[in-house]
């Protein structure tokens, strides 16, 4: 991949957040980026801001030859090809770069899914699956935006079960097509695509990816849906009637496609991190504008002490996001810096780096996307009932956002993930979980011990931090004191747990990234203290719900002992915190550091 990276992070090993301590210059921040990843980022800034928003209505509208002209467009400036290989008209570039373009571009929630249903679940698997031919004659045209991409997994009756696909394909008696036959649901692109990724299984067991091209006889692109958001994005249903697919458009091997199914999710998911973040900026920035021009009882809203929170809130929450995403594919990146991108295995092992971070991209995928969730729903309410209107922003950045939490796996299943594979990891001796759960109950059942004193601004938050660590090692170990290997059978206490690791990797972020601002931006140390404060609310409240789920009598007295020992803290003046940061981003109109 091209050197694209700036100042690279610490490698570190999944998960490692829990029991490993690491210092601000350990991490990635979006203040290392290097002199070509902020050329690429302005370009896709300029991109997005004179092509796509001027283009929002027509794009509502399913004028999709906008669609395809813009997609075109991006192809042109680079930006459809930033995973492609140089050699097939791409120009691979690092994750980060990747997550920058996502981020960026993620002005209009339609045109964004378009974008990443091409450029990434459509695109990728060819470029890590496909044989020489294939890439070939397909992967240029991809990269170019001359054709756009479509991926096919969804099927009515297998959303997220996705290994319970009911597509069928069966080698033809001549040996020279696979007959395909099935339905598949809710797919992006689907009207505008050129070349579908489809999924079926070979004989009815062996899961498997195929290569089809429009207008291949058999495959019938269904009517658009109808849908609450993203309106102006493709989504519709395939069918599948003996369809002939020629023998050499399989994908990679079969009875191997769910290597492309989940690998390619891990990708999707920290892109829609990245988008996600994209989103809660312009919708922020069209609040904030809207809001300073607004008044009431004769003077502007944003003097208002309750609207300056949710200014607040939003702007803290960007700012976690930011320092989240970049954090966790900075460590991406610096896995992949060591593999050699000539050897023959290079895209094997890409999968396998990044697989690494599966459960970092399931937590940017759901803590991003519930973030947007939060935001746009306080940045409507600052436009009271004009919120509610079609003719303001805010209506339609609300209803864009609910499909994140559904998309790329729901957050439920997501939530499980980031709980299972940690406990999974740590059973198999990958992760060093089970002597660091083994630390903290030896320490907490001694009694109370001296804290670490630190100094400096954020010397109370690393306290925080330190302590949901404790917390969330503890409820963990008590959890699987009392369920076993049951305890994956336990799904709402596996999803306290993952509230309680999510916020655990978000506050060390925040904390790492003020820590290396520190001098440049005392705001992101105010912003930091301000998130710290619900982070840790969230570890305090879902270790209460862990705790009350696995504990009864005395040996429930007990933990809750632990619990409030582990919890007591002096509460932040958020109030004071909260009126700095939307001063701030009042005076800017905008998110900004």
């Amino acid at each position: 991949m091209s050197g694209a990276a700036g100042t690279r992070a610490k490698q570190v090993t999944g998960g490692s957040f829990l029991i490993e301590d690491l210092g601000p210059h350990d991490i990635f921040t979006l203040e290392d980026l290097s002199g070509v990843q902020k050329e690429i980022e302005r370009t896709t800034v300029e991109f997005a801001e004179k092509r796509i928003l001027p283009q929002v209505a027509a794009i509502e509208q399913k004028d999709f030859s906008v669609t395809k002209g813009l997609l075109r467009r991006a192809g042109e400036l680079g930006l459809m090809g930033i995973d492609v290989p140089e050699e097939y008209g791409g120009i691979a570039m690092d994750k980060v770069t990747s997550a920058l373009i996502a981020d960026n571009i993620a002005v209009c929630g339609s045109f964004s899914v378009a974008f990443s249903a091409h450029a990434g679940i459509g695109t990728l698997p060819l470029v890590w699956y496909g044989n020489a031919e294939q890439k070939k004659k397909y992967l240029a045209k991809l990269a170019s935006g001359e054709w756009i991409a479509s991926y096919a997994l969804s099927e009515a009756s297998s959303g997220s079960d996705a290994m319970n696909i009911r597509t069928q394909a069966k080698l033809s008696a001549d040996g020279k097509h696979y007959v395909l036959n099935g339905e598949k649901m809710w797919i992006s692109n689907a009207a505008i695509a050129n070349l579908f990724t489809v999924f079926a299984k070979i004989d009815g067991e062996k899961f498997s990816a195929f290569l089809i091209e429009a207008g291949t006889p058999g495959l019938t692109v269904g009517p658009e849906e109808h849908k609450l958001g993203i309106r102006g994005s493709s989504t519709c249903p395939l069918s599948l009637t003996d369809c002939l697919v020629p023998v050499g458009n399989l994908l990679g091997e079969a009875g191997k496609g769910h290597h492309i199914a989940f690998n390619i999710l891990n990708v999707g998911r920290y892109k829609l991190g990245a988008a996600a973040i994209g989103g809660s900026k312009i919708a922020f920035r069209n609040g904030v504008r809207y809001a300073r021009e607004r008044t009431a009882f004769s003077k502007p809203i944003t003097s208002f002490g309750l609207v300056q929170e949710k200014i607040a809130n939003c702007a803290a929450g960007i700012y976690a996001g930011e320092s989240l995403v970049y954090r966790v594919v900075g460590a991406i990146d610096a896995s992949l810096a060591e593999l050699d991108e000539n050897a023959p295995d290079f895209s094997q092992q890409t999968q396998k780096r990044i697989e690494e971070f599966v459960v970092e991209c399931s937590i940017l995928k759901v803590w991003c996307s519930e973030m947007l969730d939060r935001l746009v729903d306080d940045t409507l309410q600052l436009y009271g009932g004009y919120g509610y209107v079609e003719e303001f922003p805010a209506e339609r950045s609300y209803r864009d956002s609910r499909i994140n939490k559904i998309f790329e796996g729901t957050n439920e299943i997501n939530r499980l993930i980031i709980t299972g594979w940690l406990m999974k990891r740590a059973m198999q001796g990958r992760l060093a979980l089970v002597p660091a759960i083994q630390r903290v109950m030896d320490e907490v059942i001694a009694g109370p011990s001296p804290r670490e004193e630190r100094t400096g601004a954020l010397a109370a938050q690393y306290s925080l931090l330190a302590d949901a660590k404790k917390l969330t090692l503890f409820c963990a170990g008590a959890a699987s004191q009392k369920y076993g290997a049951a305890l994956a059978e336990e799904q709402e206490v596996m999803g306290a747990l993952a509230d309680m690791i999510m916020e655990v990797l978000v506050l060390e972020s925040c904390i790492l990234r003020a820590e290396k601002m520190q001098g440049r931006s005392p705001l992101a140390v105010t912003m930091t203290r301000y998130y710290a404060a619900r982070a840790f609310s969230i570890v305090k409240m879902s270790a209460e719900r862990v705790i009350g789920a696995v504990a009864e009598g005395d040996i429930l007295r007990t933990q809750m002992t632990i619990f409030r020992r582990l919890s007591k803290h002096d509460p932040e003046n958020t109030v004071a915190l909260g009126r700095e940061i939307a001063a701030a981003m009042t005076e800017a109109g905008r998110y900004t550091l």
